[in-house]
């Protein structure tokens, strides 16, 4: 775990494509922004301690879009803190187990070498490989609601509901899957982006933020020079 910015804590593990979740600390307790990719929740609740808290301390989970990777502890984490569940309205029956999330082409992305690791997310997506735990989402967010600290955004693109969040007194940006670090500092994983409009939009308006540290669902944080390069992406 890393601190990444007063009170924002990143975490990852390599499965799940270098998948990442952010832990947040607030007057009232934690808010977690996805739970990787594992289905027992311990790299989260192992985060917690670290941070001197329990379980109970953990009151809300926030999920950024219904993709496996970002789901994996869900459910093992409702049952162990209570949190109350967030999510976008258009993606909590995918959420809850109802249905499959929506495919994605099974084109290579290229260049090849590069995105060659992300691959088997890209089958494992289009032919429904790795369910995860159905959990039912409490409460919808929506854009320019406010959590706590941060300012949701809904940034569709990736996924109808994909959900971004802006940390305005940390000029801290949680992108989700709409920016991605690993394997290559990009746009996301592009053959994931089932609506190239809206993702180019929700880029630009990311842009506009000038966030100076960088969160994202794949690949580590980034705290140099963001503003110029979640720039150059909205060209």
């Amino acid at each position: 775990m890393t601190e990444i910015a007063p009170g924002l804590h990143s975490l990852g593990q390599r499965m799940g494509g270098r998948v990442h979740a952010f832990l947040i600390v607030e007057d009232d307790g934690l808010t977690l922004i996805d739970t990787l990719f594992d289905t027992d929740g311990h790299r989260v609740l192992d985060a917690v301690a670290a941070l001197g808290r329990g379980p109970q301390d953990l009151k809300r989970i926030v999920l950024s879009h219904a993709h496996r990777s970002h789901l994996g502890g869900l459910a093992t984490l409702k049952a162990a803190s209570g949190a109350t569940v967030y999510a976008h309205e258009s993606e909590a029956d995918i959420i809850a187990g109802e249905r499959k999330a929506q495919g994605v082409t099974l084109k290579p992305m290229r260049p090849f070498l590069t995105y060659l690791p992300t691959y088997p997310l890209q089958l494992g997506l289009t032919l429904g490989i790795g369910k995860h735990a159905p959990c039912v989402v409490d409460q919808p967010l929506h854009d320019g609601d406010r959590l706590g600290s941060l300012e949701v955004l809904h940034a569709p693109g990736h996924s109808p509901g994909h959900l971004a969040f802006w940390w305005p007194e940390r000029r801290a940006l949680i992108a989700g899957d709409a920016i991605a670090t690993w394997p290559a500092f990009d746009a996301g994983w592009y053959a994931f982006n089932l609506n190239e409009n809206q993702h180019r939009e929700s880029i630009h308006r990311m842009a506009d933020l000038e966030p100076d540290v960088l969160g994202v669902g794949h690949g580590d944080p980034a705290t140099l020079d963001v503003a110029e390069r979640v720039r150059a992406l909205a060209i």
